[in-house]
């Protein structure tokens, strides 16, 4: 089945979870002692816990399906283990064989443990939670991974991608692994992700041949891709998006402590910050927007180079994904630079990667991710159907 895009709902949900703020009553406390031990003997993707949650789009509205909390085993950027929270959400259409499972990143919700997907997701106030129905609408299961430290101890590691590669990853394992889902072993999945989420995907599709080569991927479809961080923390310096960047910065600083973030903030740095720690992209954009680095610093950290070298770490191209690639970007995208999407598919493309790029020709970052969700969710069905890509490398 084909899809048209449903723009008008999208944009409405959008919208929707950015005036209302994540349910605190959702919020997780975090692993247990017991979970914590667990977390160190299991394997990448094993379920620590799982409980019966719900799936709304928007507040009260139904859908057919059976979702569940889950919390899973996880691998950190530097390789030690970790527990994270997520989402498995499978259509209850009366189908009885075997469905294709799409591991889904969400775009940028902030910082706060109630921005977590997996809190917002039964109240209807999830962003991407009519994207998401879009796939469930197609038969298929859909697990959504709250990412490292968003709604679990910790401060969530915005932007550093390897962290955010396993969590993609070992959440599908952990989908495979939910008994209730009734998703086995060889389960056909997909990658799917925008923005946050691109990176995210993207970076799932390039440790996957290393990481997970079990898992049966077919493709990833990935857009708005923030490749290059350093790159994309200059375009914004000073702008409406400048928020991103103190952001990033502060994710970077929970993956590796030693960048000492606070050492390089002003008073008004600091408080900054701080607050985005306890808020959500709504608030955190708008208090950060239109700053410099300059005015919340005492001296840049992105010019040093140990803040140089961990932010090269997440810089996407230097791997060709496994499997097939379907990547998008808004020609006029104001947040991430469409010549930093074009870099990443010079690299990709250099390396030998079975990719399909597509520009988005009218709209902007935000408009992006839903005016291109049907395409994206197409060419992901052309994959589970086993029909041939079509490289435009």
């Amino acid at each position: 089945m084909r899809f048209r895009s449903t723009a008008l709902a999208a944009v409405a949900a959008l919208a929707l979870s950015a005036a209302i703020p994540a349910t605190a009553t959702g919020a997780t406390t975090g692993a247990t002692a017991a979970e914590a031990d667990a977390t160190q003997t299991a394997r990448p993707g094993d379920l620590v816990s799982s409980a019966p949650s719900a799936f709304h789009p928007l507040p009260g509205q139904p859908t057919r399906t059976k979702a569940w909390k889950i919390h899973y085993r996880s691998t950190t950027a530097d390789g030690t283990p970790n527990t994270v929270s997520g989402t498995v959400i499978v259509p209850q259409d009366g189908r009885t064989g075997p469905r294709p499972l799409i591991t889904y990143a969400v775009g940028t919700v902030g910082i706060g443990d109630s921005c977590a997907p997996s809190n917002n997701i039964p109240y209807g106030t999830a962003m991407e939670a009519n994207l998401i129905q879009q796939l469930t609408l197609r038969g298929w299961a859909v697990v959504v991974t709250d990412y490292e430290g968003l709604g679990t101890p910790g401060v969530h590691t915005y932007t550093v991608g390897p962290s955010a590669g396993h969590a993609v990853l070992d959440a599908a394992r952990a989908a495979t692994r939910l008994p209730e889902a009734g998703l086995p072993a060889d389960t056909p999945v997909g990658i799917m992700g925008y923005s946050q989420g691109g990176q995210a995907s993207s970076w799932a599709a390039e440790l996957q041949g290393s990481y997970a080569p079990e898992l049966k991927v077919k493709g990833t479809a990935t857009g708005g891709v923030p490749a290059d961080l350093l790159k994309v923390a200059d375009s914004n310096n000073g702008s409406f998006g400048s928020g991103l960047i103190f952001m990033a910065a502060a994710g970077q600083d929970a993956a590796f402590p030693e960048l000492k973030l606070d050492s390089y903030l002003n008073p008004a740095g600091k408080a900054l910050v701080a607050g985005m720690k306890e808020n959500c992209v709504a608030i955190d954009a708008i208090a950060g927007s239109f700053k410099r680095i300059s005015d919340l610093t005492t001296r840049n950290p992105l010019g040093q180079p140990d803040w140089q070298a961990r932010l090269g770490q997440s810089r996407l191209g230097r791997t060709a994904p496994a499997a097939p690639v379907y990547q998008y970007h808004a020609l006029a995208d104001e947040l991430i630079p469409y010549g930093v999407g074009r870099g990443l598919r010079s690299d990709w493309c250099a390396r030998g990667a079975n990719l399909e790029f597509d520009t988005i020709w009218i709209g902007e970052h935000v408009s992006g991710v839903i005016t291109q969700s049907p395409a994206a969710g197409n060419w992901l069905a052309d994959r589970f159907a086993g029909r041939a890509t079509h490289s435009n490398c």
